[in-house]
């Protein structure tokens, strides 16, 4: 909205032209959104506090989750609150890219949003049944990856493989849709899972989403994107207000979360910030490095994976609780430290990821 306004502008003042750079307007959304997680958040976790919105503690996990239990959840709410209003004001609104992401992200808050509900309001242990709230994320999913492909570009329909440089496998219709739902579900569960500890999933998030929007700026250039060897997707450089967006509202939210933490995310917040990560990667065509970048989520996941088949399979377990940094916990691991060492890992895997931009 003050972009369009600042375009309205400049034909009465050339001062206002600054705001057609991108990298402007993405430091005014991490802006933005930081100080509306800022002025919002308190406010929030007292008005959760209030209506005992508070989180459950599973009675077989490590003892120090005992002292969580009643701490105020769905503070993922406040996420895309800042995210909304930070994107809408900086970004340009007749691109579609950027209405892709935001349609994806909330359709999975929501989709989050009435599991939290059920469950710490309505006080239903279960929440949202599984197959419905799988059902769900998947006619979300399947719609926006139909969608994606009836309106893509050649070079939107091709899978980049890291590290090689002229590698580019052309998707067929079902291919590509059941990559993009496959990498949308994937990751929107993916770091539901690994939400599990204060703030452990949402810096790596802000990482992710950041290198994320690194790629997004260098395909959204003829220029730099010939230069890498990566593909140039017109428009797409638009998405770094998202992602600006996205780091103002997960630091703000890391505030509040750091250990101890004063409110969680819930599903509303897990759920519709895996789904960005995932697609946001497949509208810059790297969902092999999304992978490579978001090892800690994938980890977390293998781990369930691997728990729940080798229980059913031998009646035996491989880890001594499942998602991953449970296992660590009970190993005897303090909590701020398996948070720290996953931190340090996802820093390590970004850098990776960002190092194949040159290595190809």
């Amino acid at each position: 909205m003050l972009f369009h306004l600042a375009q309205y502008l400049q034909d009465y003042y050339s001062g206002f032209n600054v705001f057609n750079y991108l990298t402007l307007r993405a430091i005014l959304g991490v802006l933005t959104a930081l100080m509306i997680s800022f002025i919002i958040g308190p406010a929030m976790i007292r008005n959760l506090s209030k209506y005992n919105i508070g989180q459950t503690v599973r009675d077989d996990g490590p003892e120090s989750h005992f002292s969580k239990a009643g701490t105020p959840t769905m503070g993922g709410a406040l996420i895309l609150v800042a995210i909304g209003i930070s994107t809408l004001l900086w970004s340009d609104l007749t691109n579609r890219y950027m209405w892709v992401v935001m349609v994806v992200t909330f359709l999975f808050g929501v989709i989050g949003w009435i599991d939290d509900y059920k469950k710490l309001v309505k006080r239903d242990p279960n929440g949202l049944k599984a197959r419905y709230k799988y059902l769900a994320q998947s006619v979300a999913a399947l719609a926006v990856a139909i969608y994606l492909y009836h309106t893509a570009s050649p070079v939107e329909t091709r899978l980049i493989v890291p590290i090689l440089k002229n590698v580019a496998i052309p998707l067929g219709a079902v291919s590509y849709v059941l990559l993009t739902y496959f990498v949308i579900v994937g990751s929107s569960n993916a770091v539901n899972l690994t939400d599990g500890l204060d703030g452990l999933a949402i810096l790596p998030t802000v990482m992710v989403g950041g290198a994320l929007g690194v790629f997004a700026y260098l395909s959204g250039n003829s220029v730099f994107s010939n230069y890498l060897g990566i593909p140039y997707v017109p428009g797409v450089g638009e998405l770094v207000i998202f992602v600006g967006s996205l780091l103002g509202a997960g630091l703000g939210f890391l505030w509040f979360n750091t250990y101890p933490a004063q409110v969680f995310m819930g599903d509303v917040g897990a759920l519709a910030l895996g789904a960005a990560l995932g697609i946001l990667a497949v509208l810059v065509r790297q969902e092999l490095v999304l992978f490579i970048m978001g090892g800690v989520f994938v980890m977390e996941t293998v781990s369930v994976i691997l728990q729940v088949g080798s229980y059913k399979l031998t009646g035996k377990r491989i880890f001594r609780m499942a998602p991953l940094h449970h296992h660590f916990e009970l190993k005897g691991w303090p909590e701020p430290r398996v948070i720290v060492r996953f931190w340090i890992i996802t820093v390590i895997l970004v850098l990776v990821g960002l190092a194949t931009l040159k290595v190809r």
